[in-house]
């Protein structure tokens, strides 16, 4: 009896340890910091990270969370930046030069992003004003790689596209599936997912229901040659806004990204 009642207390203690080093590593709880939440499962290679933009800042950084896509060349791609509770573009400075931030860090190519869109003037007339999530995406000099699941916000011209950037700017190709009619208003949940390797497939969700998917062998595609499938890289956002500069129009009001696999 002895015996048993002492092993049942050690295996008591050693599950206490185990809980308890769980939420220290991040397995269970996040450490946050100012702007956002950010975790990760050393073992399992779950890294997680969230934020609701508490923070005034252009661009976008949240204590060097985000990188933007200015790095790639301030003459080529824009930049993201927020008020407290939203994100937005900076500018566009070219016609496919997409205001872009994606976050830092090493991340694993299973990656599920989630944003709330924020609308704080409907926009019409002329295309387009679109928000985009960003899954697989490089920054490097004169390029950006990777997947764009975006939607338009405009009840007048409604669509949803998933595009592969090629790298050059305005190098890129809508290769979805099927079509999708369809807009994003205040409030709405969009969400995309990247899975898989050769092939890479991704997937475009609107408030839980699933709108669009594409998968990417790395033909060519759009006018321009073969490209990718893109299997490593970084998950962000994005805008885009070709008639006007009324960036504080639309969104985003929060912002997650998960990923499985690959963290170190």
């Amino acid at each position: 009896m002895t015996t048993t009642i002492r092993s049942a207390l050690s295996r008591k203690a050693i599950l206490s340890i185990c809980v308890l080093a769980l939420f220290t590593s991040g397995i269970v709880g996040v450490s946050a910091n100012s702007a956002g939440r950010e975790g990760a499962t050393r073992g399992t290679g779950v890294h997680s990270y969230t934020t609701k933009f508490p923070l005034s800042e252009n661009p976008i950084s949240e204590n060097g969370s985000w990188a933007g896509g200015s790095n790639a060349g301030a003459a080529l791609f824009g930049d993201v930046q927020t008020t407290p509770g939203f994100a937005y573009g900076v500018n566009e400075p070219t016609k496919y030069g997409d205001p872009t931030a994606i976050l830092t860090g090493t991340w694993g190519p299973e990656q599920t992003v989630t944003a709330t869109v924020k609308i704080n003037k409907v926009p019409t007339g002329g295309c387009c004003h679109e928000v985009e999530l960003r899954l697989r995406v490089t920054i490097s000099s004169k390029s950006i790689t990777g997947y764009e699941a975006y939607c338009s916000v405009m009840p007048d011209n409604p669509y949803c596209h998933i595009a592969r950037w090629n790298g050059p700017n305005g190098s890129f190709w809508n290769f979805e599936t099927g079509s999708s009619t369809t807009f994003l208003a205040d409030g709405d949940i969009i969400k995309a997912t990247a899975t898989g390797a050769n092939p890479t497939v991704i997937t475009l969700y609107k408030n839980g229901k699933q709108i669009l998917q594409a998968t990417d062998t790395g033909a060519a595609g759009g006018g321009n040659g073969p490209f990718g499938p893109w299997t490593t890289g970084n998950p962000g956002i994005g805008f885009y806004d070709d008639h006007d500069n009324n960036w504080k129009d639309f969104g985003f009001s929060s912002f997650s990204a998960i990923d499985i696999g690959n963290v170190r």
